[in-house]
């Protein structure tokens, strides 16, 4: 297994992280937008995230605590 290489499609707004250069045999929906790719011996290839720019921002949104407002 190589180095995971990132790649972003602007347009499409699709991030695509490949694990491996294996050609893909099948594909998993994990949850709404995001699919992980296997290939035929059932290994992890790829996970490509639909949306990306939303599934980022609420990634980070969720991961900072929220600060309350001065009085």
């Amino acid at each position: 297994m190589g180095k995971t290489k990132m790649r972003y499609f602007e347009q499409e707004d699709i991030l695509y992280l490949a694990i491996s250069d294996d050609p893909e045999n099948g594909s998993i929906e994990l949850s709404p937008n995001i699919t992980a790719e296997y290939n035929d011996k059932g290994e992890l290839i790829g996970i490509e995230i639909l949306n990306a720019s939303d599934f980022i921002r609420d990634a980070i949104a969720e991961s900072v605590p929220e600060k309350g407002l001065p009085n």
